[in-house]
């Protein structure tokens, strides 16, 4: 049988792709796709001069103590996140031995609005102390300074307290593999340039690879998302960065504060917020850039009715930004650790059975009521992975209704649908 008759000579494919291969290059160079290691599903925020080894391990405490004072049961825990009672059952000694265990994800040493000036003997003796308690103590998967921003008041000194953190932690050991730091009030990507030439100083006066410090940008002026030209700021900001910016993290309160938004109505759900954040979320697809919401200044504190109000503001946000892909925010107070982690691991336990059969029916090409496609399935797969990096999930429960093993699924998930 004779081959179907086309138009197009050999000569049209390989100019074709002569003509696309520096865009293929570019196209793989800065959009390679999330790289399917963890990401942590909050960060905590603790001020420089309340820091030290066992903040994590008293957070720990005092949220656990809230949670068996204030929601020692799955009904009263179903009522405060908003899930059935067997939901929370499942959610309940999960949450307890988290906060046993590993109660803080991610933290950074708050040099910053949280710390605020201090005489430069005292923050120099500050950096050098939180870099002591880093090394000493048992930090968690992902820790950091934020340290003052890159306008002209407190260019230097932030830049110091850095190095002078950078510098003492390095000469304790090698540098731990969770470490990034914050770069705040961003206003221009010269900033972001001006900060890489600083890591790669800092590296090549210690001897390290280039590339080892990242760094995530803080998205807290309205320059950051428009510049005065009109353009997105944003994903200029972290293409300049040269593979350094591991996330960008949406600041509430100062970028409200910028939009002119009363103290009243800011807030994560704020339109403002929204858009800041859609932005966000556009200019990182496909760059491994991992995004952040915010956080809410309501803290879980005083008497039963408050702790509960506050814990239902803030388990409802949590949802509401994982509704939105936004699998990581902020946590101020150690009670927001009791609703970041039952609100969390609601949503993937409840989102778990109908995403691994439709996976498994995907992957097996059965019928399963649904027409998925690749980018679908793909999101399918996202869900279990970060589901099993949070906690919310098991291996064995997840490979034993997707019938495929880890490695499967996270190859799945890693790679690029076009």
């Amino acid at each position: 049988m004779d081959p179907p008759r086309t138009s197009l000579s050999s000569d049209h494919y390989e100019r074709l792709d002569a003509r696309l291969a520096a865009w293929d290059r570019t196209l793989a160079r800065r959009y390679p796709g999330d790289d399917g290691t963890r990401q942590p599903v909050h960060t905590v925020y603790v001020p420089a001069d309340r820091y030290h080894a066992g903040t994590p391990a008293e957070w720990g405490t005092q949220a656990h103590k809230l949670l068996t004072e204030h929601a020692p049961d799955a009904a009263t825990l179903a009522g405060i996140v908003g899930i059935p009672v067997d939901l929370a059952t499942q959610v309940l000694p999960r949450v307890a031995a988290k906060l046993a265990g590993e109660p803080i994800e991610d933290l950074r040493i708050d040099f910053e609005d949280g710390y605020g000036p201090h005489p430069d003997g005292e923050e120099d003796a500050a950096a050098v102390a939180a870099a002591d308690a880093v090394a000493a103590g048992d930090p968690p998967p992902y820790i950091g300074i934020r340290f003052k921003s890159m306008e002209a008041t407190t260019r230097r000194r932030g830049i110091r307290t850095l190095d002078l953190f950078l510098t003492r932690l390095a000469a304790a050991g090698p540098l731990p593999d969770g470490l990034v730091v914050t770069l705040p009030k961003v206003t221009d990507v010269a900033q972001v340039e001006a900060f890489v030439d600083v890591c790669a100083g800092w590296e090549r006066a210690n001897g390290l690879p280039a590339g080892r410090l990242r760094f995530e940008i803080q998205v807290e002026t309205p320059q950051t998302i428009l510049a005065a030209d009109g353009t997105a700021a944003v994903a200029r900001m972290l293409h300049a960065g040269g593979g350094r910016v591991s996330g960008l993290h949406y600041g509430t309160f100062d970028y409200s504060a910028a939009c002119g938004v009363s103290a009243a109505y800011q807030s994560m759900e704020h339109p403002a917020a929204d858009h800041a954040k859609a932005v966000m979320q556009v200019a990182a697809a496909g760059t491994g850039v991992r995004i952040s919401d915010g956080s809410t200044n309501v803290l879980p504190v005083g008497d039963a009715a408050a702790v509960r109000a506050a814990w239902q503001l803030h388990a409802r946000l949590v949802r509401r930004s994982l509704e939105r892909a936004f699998y990581q925010g902020w946590d101020m107070h150690p009670g927001h650790l009791v609703t970041r982690y039952a609100t969390t691991y609601a949503f993937y336990r409840e989102g778990f059975p109908a995403a691994a059969d439709r996976l498994r029916a995907y992957l097996g090409s059965a019928a399963s009521g649904v027409l998925d496609e690749p980018a679908t399935a793909q999101a399918m797969a996202a869900l279990l992975v970060r589901g099993l990096h949070s906690g919310a999930l098991d291996e064995a429960e997840v490979a034993d209704r997707t019938g495929v093993d880890r490695a499967v699924l996270d190859g799945f998930y890693r790679r690029r649908v076009g």
